[in-house]
């Protein structure tokens, strides 16, 4: 499928909303023979792959720099790839604020196989590249893309029967879902239901997110305008008084992609959650987006696995399981190793030890 746009998290409009919580951004054009000039603004040339958004991230008195699903891959092989990435690496140090220790990069390369991408991933890589696996990936390196250039029969179509059959549930029983965007009359109220399902999620499931500002302001921030900016929009689930799910969804013209969701504890027999991603999916493929990303689910469907009802939840709706490789470090400082193995000390408190003080 050809995208001709940036992905989102390469976006000005990604950086400025992340400027606004803790980050600040770099950007720049990569010229035909390999240098880079830097630019104020992101400002790609006529092929969007020749421009890059750079994030930094300051803690503690040292930095992080991170580049979000970039360069793109051109199929040149693991090994070429890398290099170029190194390389790439090599020129973008000295333009870093002092006292950075490493320049991570997720790569964006999609693999149906599974094998395929562990290969990718975990192969030892050549040591006078400097590059090394990350302890902690970034972004979801598994996910499913659901091609959405087909006509809605066709995605009907795809879908697992007992999928379609959730969302005619969900209509007949009269469940009704709206689409809620920042400044707009009853957006304030609509916002605190869908933080309160949000707060039922984390509760119900053990998960933290993030407070209650970053949402309003990324919802805010992608209001509707003429600006070109991705929409960012608010969907609600209601049967009756009652306030169901919500989901928060990007809409470019690389992608939609689903951002976030929550639900509640009650009438879940109704399927809300099933119309609130037939009503984005269909709305995405009015605005145009040739893709909907489901946005990060386990990489096989094991029964064992904690996330296992989320993995059959959005491969049922018929799209793509995709593995990336995900995070990448390149390596510039001695401290390197000791932020490193507390980054990972970190994700098995978050993801082991916290669930299990917490009884999930």
């Amino acid at each position: 499928m050809p995208y001709n746009e940036q992905r989102f998290l390469q976006t000005e409009f990604w950086a400025e909303f992340k400027c606004r919580h803790g980050w600040s951004s770099m950007y720049f054009n990569i010229l035909p023979d390999g240098n880079l000039k830097k630019t104020e603004h992101f400002s790609p040339d006529a092929n969007s792959q020749n421009s890059l958004t750079l994030l930094i991230r300051k803690i503690k008195g040292f930095n992080l720099a991170y580049i979000p699903m970039a360069p793109e891959y051109s199929d040149e092989g693991r090994e070429k790839y890398l290099a170029r990435v190194s390389e790439l690496a090599k020129k973008i140090k000295p333009l870093l604020p002092k006292r950075t220790l490493f320049l991570r990069f997720d790569i964006p390369v999609d693999f149906a196989d599974l094998t395929e991408r562990d290969s990718f991933a975990h192969d030892k890589i050549n040591p006078s590249l400097g590059i090394k696996k990350s302890a902690v990936d970034i972004q979801p390196p598994d996910t499913v893309l659901l091609d959405i250039t087909r006509s809605e029969e066709e995605i009907l179509s795809s879908m697992k029967s007992k999928w379609r059959y959730n969302v005619r549930l969900a209509e007949k029983k009269d469940v009704k879902v709206s689409r809620h965007f920042a400044g707009e009359e009853g957006f304030e109220e609509a916002f605190n239901n869908f933080y309160s399902l949000f707060e039922q999620t984390s509760k119900r499931d053990g998960v933290s997110f993030h407070g209650k500002a970053y949402y309003m302001d990324l919802l805010e921030k992608g209001c509707p305008d003429d600006r070109g900016n991705p929409q960012i929009t608010l969907y609600l689930a209601k049967h009756e008084n009652d306030y169901l799910a919500g989901i928060i969804t990007l809409f470019c013209p690389r992608e939609a992609v689903y951002l976030y969701g929550a639900s509640g504890n009650i009438k879940r027999n109704l399927m809300p959650a099933y119309l609130l991603q037939w009503t984005a999916i269909k709305d995405a493929k009015a605005a145009g987006c040739p893709v909907y990303d489901f946005y990060g689910c386990p990489p096989t469907e094991d029964q064992n696995h904690p996330m296992h009802g989320l993995f059959l939840f959005k491969t049922g709706f018929g799209g793509n399981l995709v593995h990336r490789p995900g995070s990448f470090d390149y390596k510039l400082s001695g401290l390197y190793p000791f932020y490193s193995f507390a980054e990972k000390l970190r994700a098995w408190w978050h993801k082991k030890a916290l669930k299990k003080l917490n009884g999930n």
